[in-house]
């Protein structure tokens, strides 16, 4: 048997089957879920309502009254799906003391009061429910339905315990966590007389650091003042839990959207003059530990509700997307996103590339895949029918998750929850170590705390230090655990310059350009001579210590080594073969090893293949019709491949500047097996350094090969000692003392007095001097504020290259130590990342991180586009990775 199920509203009617006479109601709701989404908790079904007259209805509202008046005076604005009714009443003649607008829906719930509700318990027999007979569904909130009221004082403040005059007041329960207000309180729609959105409203949230936005409530709504005018949002840490996504159809959407009473409570046009006024107070649903935090109306838009299936999505259309941007195989935080491609390869296989928007014109993330294309939301507008918590949670799932335990609440985790239990209980007693984050109950620890300690600063034991290990004033400095238990600890020697300098770390790193930068890096001429890999690494010219291919698989190759690794290799300066990676067997840690098995077009080979303007062949090959349109290649001849080329340096690596790839293809090589082969050929403005001119520019710029620190002083020493040693063995001993005897050993070694050492470019004033352009000396002049600066930095421009490094320090921001993007100039004339000045503004510091100079809270960071602008053509990428 069927029967039929119809909303109060009858706009939705669906028939439900697999039915019998003998079906309990509590089988008859869940079978309602599956077909209207909505929990049995919140459905209230009725059947064969008696048909009523108005004058019987009118009747009965005086005596439903009193019963009623406990939760619908301020609900009179309900968001349940009522039938209308035409119940009328005159308010004059009732002393009830029911205030006029509830007389609507206390008229629509007479209709209820004298229809049949189902009841658990009973079954379909029971209440005589036959087949095809219609039931009637009334969908409602977890508790009390929201409203609207107006309740705001002369000053524009919020007084939520203002109930119009009303005698009786809507009684609160404190049920669940006392740092969260109760359902009830929160189901109630406050209009506060200014603003878009109302108090207890779900909007979204964006984290203006980030870009991200997270779900969130609006706990109050006051005026703006002059201080609020750049009010930012506070940034979020700690990992959030796993969540389950709320949507609303677009049925519900719209059903919810017509039976407001008035008109929507984010009404756009009707508040748009006195939104520039209002300051939200909100707080965030997954942070409560933030408190409250203000908010202008450009961070804030309602709850996203609506997931968007894959027929909805359109090329150029803006929708919300999880995206994690420092690792973009794990779940993330939720951005806006502008859609750049949709590939559909099946029907199971879909692909989905766009453009991450993180709040400004120019703070973009481009050609990001979308992994989790099913729950990508449609965003909502000012004006979209408001929801609270009595609407549903209406969560989003985000990340980044526990890799561990996939932040399962029942499951026990040490790496996030307690390190000792594992217990994911009693979060508020939980203490978190400063040094490696990890989390202990205090009732775990040995000996275990009653209380939260109020020091600023905790460590857990592992990570504090022991009493007699801290070095007190005038005390010689400790050895550290861990460099006690290194070999070196045991033995004298130290490191040998001349060998094993491949596996030793970076002491720097280049931040000027990001790591997948093409072309030249900024500072760095043709010519550049290093005597280990390792300094070229920290230029930036080619990253890896040891692979001789720089590059990703999906975007191309960025720099190469020509190390002469294969004897079938033909260089001839301007023009050379290179073969690819791969087909060596390198088991047992070997470095390198011989040839046992075919290469590949993959990995760094598919990346060499891609800057080759050809379309991509992994089985013959391509070669490009214009070779100069390829994507450059910066690369390196190291004094390895003397051996086959008359081109390397006789020391070092020497960068020789920019090549293309003009083809590539597969054949077998001498050491027969399958090998990819690449010809490359020069394509840089800049002299190579072999050439006669090059040779000029080199000696003008003063380039030599380029020693670590302290290198030249260790070789020196080392060799001094050699020769001790040799002398030391060679010398007769002698009794006695004649007169004639030689002068000892230490007396004949002259210590050498001018240790050469590496040659800086420019030196003496002999350099070539940089080149401006006039667009370059027209964006100086107009630069009036970092004039005094500018004097100084053009006082270099004879020193050619060293010019760059003069105008990196002297731009260089003093928050993050790097080249200042979207630079602020203070009144004080220092200049700032915008990003590093409003953090220092979160954190409620108004002062210049340079001088301390007071900003004051209502400080208007204007970026300096000129000087953007000039940063930019002098390191051209180096905004590509900020």
């Amino acid at each position: 048997m069927w029967i039929q199920v119809r909303t109060i509203d009858g706009t939705e009617t669906q028939t439900i089957d697999d039915l019998s006479r003998l079906t309990k109601i509590e089988c008859l709701r869940e079978k309602i879920q599956e077909t209207f989404r909505v929990s049995p908790d919140r459905q209230r079904l009725f059947y064969r309502g008696k048909q009523v007259s108005l004058q019987a209805a009118n009747s009965h509202l005086l005596t439903l009254a009193p019963l009623l008046l406990n939760f619908s005076c301020l609900c009179y604005r309900s968001p349940y799906i009522i039938q209308e009714c035409e119940v009328k009443y005159n308010y004059s003649n009732s002393s009830s003391g029911v205030p006029k607008q509830c007389i609507t829906f206390l008229g629509k719930l007479c209709l209820l009061y004298f229809e049949d509700a189902l009841e658990d318990g009973h079954t379909l027999f029971d209440y005589n429910v036959g087949l095809n007979d219609i039931v009637q569904l009334l969908i409602r909130s977890e508790s009390e339905a929201p409203t609207t009221v107006s309740m705001t004082d002369e000053d524009g403040e919020v007084n939520p315990c203002a109930v119009s005059n009303c005698k009786n007041k809507v009684k609160k329960t404190s049920s669940g966590s006392p740092s969260q207000p109760s359902t009830s309180s929160r189901s109630f729609l406050i209009d506060p007389g200014i603003g878009l959105y109302k108090i207890n409203e779900l909007v979204d949230a964006r984290d203006v650091s980030i870009g991200a936005w997270f779900e969130a409530h609006i706990e109050n709504v006051t005026r703006a003042t002059k201080g609020h005018k750049n009010g930012k949002a506070q940034g979020k840490s700690g990992n959030t839990h796993k969540r389950t996504n709320g949507s609303l159809s677009q049925d519900h959407s719209r059903e919810n959207a017509n039976n407001l009473d008035s008109t929507p409570s984010t009404s756009y046009s009707d508040c748009m003059d006195t939104d520039e006024e209002a300051i939200y107070h909100i707080k965030y649903d997954e942070y409560p530990e933030n408190g409250i935090v203000e908010m202008d109306t450009s961070n804030l838009r309602p709850r996203a509700r609506t997931i968007l299936k894959w027929s909805e999505l359109k090329v150029g259309d803006v929708v919300m997307v999880n995206y994690n941007v420092e690792t973009p195989e794990e779940r993330g935080f939720w951005f806006d996103a502008e859609i750049t491609s949709l590939r559909e390869i099946s029907r199971t296989n879909k692909e989905v590339h766009a453009k991450i928007l993180l709040g400004g014109p120019e703070d973009t993330i481009n050609d990001c895949k979308i992994l989790f294309i099913e729950e990508m939301y449609k965003i909502e507008k000012p004006g979209a029918y408001p929801l609270t918590f009595g609407d549903g949670d209406f969560k989003r799932k985000s990340g980044p998750e526990c890799k561990h335990c996939r932040a399962d609440p029942d499951k026990e985790c040490r790496f996030c929850s307690c390190y000792l239990c594992g217990g994911k209980q009693d979060a508020h007693m939980q203490l978190l170590c400063d040094e490696c984050n990890m989390a202990y109950h205090i009732y775990c620890l040995n000996p275990p705390l009653s209380k939260i300690p109020e020091d600023e600063d905790w460590y857990c034991p592992s990570c504090k230090n022991d009493s007699n290990e801290v070095v007190k004033a005038g005390e010689k400095l400790k050895q550290s655990k861990k460099k006690a238990k290194m070999p070196s600890a045991s033995t004298e020697s130290q490191r040998d310059w001349g060998k094993g300098m491949a596996c030793v770390g970076r002491t720097k790193e280049c931040t000027i350009v990001p790591s997948n930068h093409y072309g030249p890096i900024p500072g760095v001429p043709v010519g550049t001579t290093w005597k280990f890999r390792v300094q070229v690494s920290e230029a930036g010219v080619h990253r890896p210590h040891v692979g001789g291919i720089h590059g990703r698989s999906n975007d191309g190759a960025y720099s190469l080594v020509l190390a002469g690794g294969f004897e079938d290799e033909v260089d001839r300066g301007d023009e050379f073969t290179y073969t690819g990676s791969g087909g060596r067997d390198l088991s047992g840690n070997k470095r390198i090893g011989e040839h046992s098995f075919d290469q590949t077009l993959t990995h760094m080979n598919r990346a060499l293949a891609l800057n080759c303007d050809a379309p991509l062949d992994d089985k013959n090959g391509a070669e490009s019709k214009n070779w100069r349109a390829g994507k450059p290649v910066r690369v390196v001849r190291s004094s390895k491949g003397r051996r086959i080329s008359k081109y390397a340096p006789e020391e070092g690596n020497r960068y020789d500047g920019i090549y293309k790839v003009v083809k590539y293809w597969p054949e077998i090589g001498k050491c027969g097996f399958l090998v990819w082969r690449y010809l490359l050929r020069r394509d840089d403005v800049e002299p190579a350094p072999w050439t006669s001119e090059g040779m000029e520019r080199s000696k003008k710029l003063g380039l030599s090969v380029q020693y670590p620190e302290g290198y030249l002083e260790a070789m020196a020493s080392k060799e001094k000692k050699d020769k001790v040693k040799k002398q030391t063995v060679k010398q007769e001993p002698t009794s006695q003392s004649n007169g004639n005897q030689k002068r000892t050993i230490d007396d004949g070694i002259e210590e050498p007095t001018n240790t050469p050492k590496a040659m800086r470019m420019g030196d003496g004033g002999k350099g070539e001097a940089f080149q401006l352009t006039q667009e370059q000396q027209w964006l100086i002049r107009e630069d009036c504020m970092n004039q005094k600066l500018w004097d100084e930095v053009l006082a270099s421009l004879k020193e050619g290259p060293n010019f760059l490094k003069k105008l990196e320090q002297s731009f260089m921001c003093v928050c993050c130590q790097e080249l200042v993007y979207q630079p602020v100039t203070t009144e004080c004339l220092h200049n700032v990342c915008k990003s590093c000045l409003q953090r220092s503004f979160r954190a409620e510091v108004f002062t210049c991180p340079a001088c301390r100079y007071d900003l004051g809270k209502g400080y208007t960071m204007v970026p300096n586009k000129i000087l953007q602008t000039l940063l930019d053509q002098f390191f051209p990428g180096y905004s590509k990775g900020r």
